[in-house]
């Protein structure tokens, strides 16, 4: 144990000085601090700044006696479980060893004092404050040992929880990547087998120009599926592990944003939406053009998912210190228990289960935004359809390139 176990301090109180000066002869030890007093009020001093093993007390001192200075030790919770010895000249007929154990001494010696039978007693009561103090020790290294064990089995659970999350993120991840990935794949062989069958019964007049532009348009639609998929996931691995380049450089979104709603429109007549834009004349800033065409893409492919057939509005203008993008839908939209997840890896909406994608797209917008120094923010309310509003300051940490950070 530390040295606190093995030195203990013992308190003598006599108000004469030859009588301190012998007891002190009488019991030094090198492991023994001896504090002494020539009156109760100097004995009360050392009791509130030292911690004691033992007190010695002289019965018969002027002012305040011995046992008062005991009844006052008993009644303060710092020095009511020091052990009181008390030592008198007074002969047995005084009955003071009666009224000294009445106020809670351990013992009573008499003057004059045998040498053997002090050192005795006062051994065996520094002998029990080492023991408490040892015990006191060991159950505070236990209760300590304890709470370290508490929390380290916390964080053994909370890494059991966190493990178990990533293996079903993973096992989803890669049910929904091979479903994704399955889907366009077995469109274009049932083309393929549709096509070699045709052939195989000599049946060129299939193979006409309009039928060829339809197969076409349809293998064309199946591959950029696919490559869309591919893209998504190589732009989680970038973000991931901060790769993902941002290269920064004049844009004017009042002529990116019609270009991506013309590159949207078939996709959105097939699915019923009627696409609507709204931007000024020029809307100049320095951004990522592709990344930002990006955003877009991915806000108005989650509208046209979700958005029930109905319309979606794409606006663009100036606002305080940037320009600000809102997608809107008029579509199903979004629990309040959903909004605080959406922008996360592989988090799809309610009600996707039948529409293709990976989960991926509003978290790879979001970084992206977040890369440009902006924000996304979504209004939404089930039943009556979502808005994605984008805010991007007008200049992007100037020209050239940048990285995209993990968040």
């Amino acid at each position: 144990m530390s040295d606190q176990v093995h030195e203990a301090n013992l308190l003598i109180v006599d108000d004469l000085p030859e009588n301190l000066l012998a007891l002190g002869a009488l019991l030094e030890a090198p492991d023994l601090n001896l504090y002494k007093a020539e009156s109760a009020e100097q004995a009360l001093e050392l009791l509130l700044r030292h911690e004691f093993a033992l007190a010695i007390l002289d019965v018969q001192m002027p002012g305040m006696n011995g046992f008062q200075l005991a009844e006052l030790m008993r009644s303060t919770e710092r020095t009511k479980q020091i052990p009181i010895v008390f030592v008198s000249a007074a002969g047995r007929e005084m009955n003071y060893a009666f009224k000294g154990y009445e106020t809670g001494a351990v013992d009573f010696l008499q003057k004059p004092l045998d040498p053997f039978a002090v050192r005795s007693k006062v051994a065996v009561f520094v002998d029990l404050y080492r023991s408490r103090k040892r015990l006191a020790l060991q159950l505070e290294a236990l209760e300590r040992g304890r709470r370290e064990q508490e929390v380290l089995l916390a964080e053994l659970r909370s890494t059991q929880v966190e493990l178990e999350q990533a293996v079903r993120l993973r096992d989803d991840f890669m049910s929904i990547v091979s479903h994704e990935v399955k889907t366009p794949l077995n469109t274009l062989i049932l083309e393929i087998q549709l096509r070699k069958l045709q052939l195989a019964r000599n049946n060129l007049g299939a193979f006409d120009v309009d039928g060829l532009n339809t197969m076409v348009e349809r293998d064309e639609r199946q591959i950029r599926s696919l490559i869309r998929l591919v893209d998504d996931m190589l732009d989680v691995s970038r973000i991931r592990t901060g790769k993902l380049s941002i290269q920064v450089a004049p844009v004017d979104l009042a002529r990116l944003v019609p270009g991506v709603a013309r590159n949207f429109a078939p996709q959105m007549k097939l699915h019923g939406c009627e696409l609507t834009i709204e931007s000024p004349e020029s809307l100049e800033g320095i951004w990522d053009e592709f990344r930002i065409e990006q955003v877009l893409a991915n806000l108005l492919t989650n509208a046209m998912r979700y958005g029930a057939g109905k319309p979606v509005h794409l606006r663009a203008g100036p606002a305080e210190g940037g320009v600000l993008i809102d997608v809107e839908d008029q579509g199903m939209g979004i629990s309040p228990a959903n909004l605080q997840r959406i922008f996360y890896q592989f988090e799809r909406g309610e009600g996707s289960e039948g529409t293709a994608g990976l989960g991926l797209g509003l978290y790879i917008a979001d970084q992206i935004v977040r890369a440009h120094g902006g924000r996304i923010e979504v209004r939404s309310e089930e039943g009556k359809g979502t808005r994605f509003s984008v805010w991007l300051p007008l200049e992007t940490g100037g020209r050239g390139d940048a990285q995209v950070m993990p968040s």
